[in-house]
């Protein structure tokens, strides 16, 4: 069933056939070119948005039963992610608190405990430590003192968040997702299976890989030959839920509706539906299927694109199997296409031909999006 913010949404987009008009913020946005080269400032990015707010880092099915655990390291901060024997999701520092190895070394896994391979200290999937090999040379410690260092970790509607440090402050994930939690909800994700998961690392900032899913002026150019035809050119109804977006991408045959009575309508079928997740993600929603993307910078002029593929169900036949990997191939041309733009834009820099980029009006969830990031840098914005 459509929720009323959906069927807004497709009036709206119905009204822009009929006027030729689409959505307009009240202003240009010159947005400075030390946005994306000063290394100062990336250094405050990282400490502010990839360590004080909620980064998604995976999905339900990389941990379906409790004992399993997997690790993460896209942020610069190694993590251990587990589901304890309770079923819960903890998050740790993937830190021994002897002489600081990487406890678990493995992508993913399942045990009732972790060694560290160095000294073999080993601890529980709630992070405490359990053992203390030849234990005579460390009378006097304090074991219940010495868990692994315990990081936020939520698991709501089938996706894992963690903030990647520790927080004095409890953090309400409820209040920060309560924007974005009808769409969210509506998806029931925690339903659905992964088909594909992938990393890449790119030779570009991580605002310009950010940037390539926050506006669709770029779709009847950059993917003249791919994406183009399946949209309206650059129609989409953006729906500020700061510091999150709702960026509504219609296709072409969303007209037919206006033979249809309203009753009739289907958001879904009729639009891909890009939800940014401030700082960095962002769910992806197909007509059939949802893509979970996670933008990470990895130095300056580098960042990490990880990306989930879920699909509603397992692909059990040979059919289901070539229909999926269909819409994996076609998605990761589309993606490689803004890359490759990407990476050049990147390039471009040096030659320091721009002191701004002119960011448009209907390049909405751009202009949202550096808001959001400017508040947080200046301490308008917290979880």
């Amino acid at each position: 069933m459509n929720s009323a913010e959906e069927l807004d949404i497709i009036k709206t987009v119905l009204g822009y056939c009929d006027s030729g008009k689409t959505h307009m913020e009240p202003e240009l946005m010159m947005n400075p070119v030390t946005n994306y080269t000063d290394p100062d400032l990336l250094e405050r990015e990282v400490e502010t948005l990839f360590r004080k707010f909620p980064i998604i880092v995976g999905h339900a099915a990389q941990l379906p039963e409790p004992g399993q655990y997997f690790t993460h390291d896209d942020t610069g901060v190694p993590i251990l992610v587990t589901r304890n024997r309770e079923g819960e999701i903890k998050a740790f520092m993937n830190v021994c608190r002897h002489r600081g190895a990487r406890v678990a070394t493995e992508d993913c896994g399942s045990s009732n405990t972790i060694s560290c391979p160095y000294h073999g200290w080993t601890y529980d999937l709630d992070g405490q430590l359990r053992g203390v090999r030849q234990p005579s040379g460390f009378d006097g410690i304090d074991k219940a003192s010495l868990g692994l260092v315990e990081l936020p970790a939520f698991e709501r509607f089938g996706l894992i968040w963690v903030r990647p440090s520790v927080s004095d402050t409890p953090v309400d994930i409820d209040a920060w997702l309560a924007p974005m939690a009808e769409q969210l909800g509506s998806l029931n994700l925690e339903g659905h299976s992964i088909f594909r998961e992938w990393t890449l690392h790119r030779d570009m900032g991580w605002r310009i890989a950010l940037e390539g899913f926050q506006e669709c002026y770029h779709f009847c150019t950059a993917h003249k030959h791919t994406a183009c035809s399946s949209y309206l050119d650059n129609q989409s109804v953006f729906v500020n839920q700061y510091p999150h977006v709702r960026h509504a991408v219609p296709l072409t045959r969303i007209t037919e509706l206006k033979m249809q009575s309203e009753a009739s309508w289907d958001y879904r079928p009729n639009f891909m539906t890009q939800n940014y997740l401030f700082p960095c993600n962002f769910v992806q929603v197909m007509t059939d299927h949802v893509y979970v993307h996670t933008i990470v910078p990895t130095g300056l002029g580098k960042c990490v694109f990880k990306c989930l593929m879920l699909i509603p169900e397992p692909a059990r036949t040979d059919k289901a199997e070539r229909y999926w990997e269909a819409n994996y191939d076609v998605v990761r041309t589309v993606f490689e296409e803004d890359f490759v733009i990407g990476e050049g834009i990147q390039k471009g820099f040096a030659a320091g031909a721009n002191q701004h980029f002119v960011i448009g009006r209907f390049e909405t969830s751009v202009q949202l999006g550096q808001k959001a990031i400017d508040d947080a840098l200046e301490g308008r914005l917290a979880v």
